[in-house]
């Protein structure tokens, strides 16, 4: 039984510079650069043939690719912090985008997401980490603001069942009309 999630691959400067982000804070575990997403729809723990009826409802979305700009960070969980977060710059693409997997994982069978989105990039999990810390970090990068970048498709990821944080692995990739097949591609055409 995979656990499943439709997220947005990140360029390597973006999760290189997001994870120089990183400080000492008690009771942080800081994701890993390579695990550094954009989730679009977690799915969870599902069954194959759900998984498959997924992916297959993902392959039919009729999509542009779009520009995305990471800027800002936050925190989840106010005075009882469970996540620092970096903020992505929503935009009618993005949303379109969104809801368009929210569609597919409906037609898959799975219930309807009970969260509105918030775009956003994990950077930290906090378990007991106290508040004040956590605003140190929020004031230190609360300016944070990346150059846009081409986002030339999505993807289905699974991570290790009960487990959070990674190690994740791409099952699926979905193409954007209009964009690149992969980042290097784009990084050429500069």
């Amino acid at each position: 039984m995979p656990r499943l999630f439709v997220a947005l691959e990140l360029p390597f400067e973006v999760k290189d510079t997001l994870s120089r982000l990183r400080m000492p804070l008690p009771g942080a575990k800081w994701v890993e650069a390579d695990n550094l997403h954009l989730t679009l729809r977690f799915a969870g723990d599902i069954a194959n043939p759900v998984a498959r009826e997924l992916a297959s409802a993902l392959a039919r979305i009729d999509a542009e690719a779009f520009s995305l700009e990471v800027s800002g960070t936050g925190v989840f969980g106010g005075q009882s912090p469970t996540a620092i977060w970096a903020g992505a710059t929503p935009t009618p693409q993005l949303e379109s985008l969104q809801r368009a997997t929210e569609r597919a994982a409906r037609q898959a069978g799975l219930p309807a997401e009970g969260r509105s989105f918030k775009p956003h990039i994990t950077l930290a999990r906090l378990k007991h980490t106290r508040p004040e810390t956590v605003v140190r970090f929020l004031e230190r990068h609360s300016r944070l603001s990346l150059a846009p970048f081409l986002v030339s498709r999505f993807v289905l990821m699974s991570a290790k069942p009960q487990s959070g944080g990674g190690p994740y692995a791409i099952e699926e990739t979905f193409q954007l009309a209009g964009g690149f097949d992969d980042f290097s591609a784009f990084e050429d055409s500069w």
